[in-house]
């Protein structure tokens, strides 16, 4: 997880962004500030449809923005990682994923424009297209394989 931010005078909205590492499945939610408790509650409820064992653990930067990270544990049992400081390689995944997304949202983007649909249609986009790194398989195909697969288990 991770956030993406805009030129200061474009005002403290921010985009989150959170991928899945084996399938490379993309969310992305818009945020009004920088706060903690209001991202964590965000990502609280993005993720909660989802079975348990699928979101079993969430890694973040040191950033200030991820400091309410207990309240995930609390409020759907997902542990929170770390990186270490100035070790953005840790996170590769979802570094890779922000340089996808700044072909969408580059830092000029005016932030309080962007709409939930906008950012789906985003997410949309980057979950359908086939990457080499999943066979030529789409990470929406992928992730959905591996639900279907969980829940065959859990049954």
């Amino acid at each position: 997880c991770d956030l993406m931010m805009f030129r200061k005078e474009n005002g403290k909205v921010n985009v989150t962004s959170l991928v899945e590492r084996v399938s490379r499945f993309t969310v992305v939610m818009r945020n009004e500030d920088r706060h903690s408790e209001p991202i964590m509650e965000a990502l609280i409820a993005g993720l909660a449809p989802l079975p348990a064992e699928a979101r079993q653990s969430i890694t973040f930067d040191r950033g200030t923005e991820f400091s309410a990270w207990r309240r995930l544990k609390d409020g759907i049992g997902a542990a929170s990682w770390f990186c270490d400081p100035q070790a953005p390689w840790q996170k590769g995944t979802v570094e890779n994923t922000n340089g996808r997304l700044r072909k969408h949202l580059p830092r000029s983007t005016e932030p309080t424009a962007l709409t939930n649909r906008y950012l789906r249609s985003i997410c949309q986009s980057l979950n359908s297209t086939p990457r080499k790194c999943l066979g030529y398989r789409t990470p929406a195909e992928v992730f959905e394989s591996n639900l279907m697969a969980l829940r065959n288990r859990l049954e």
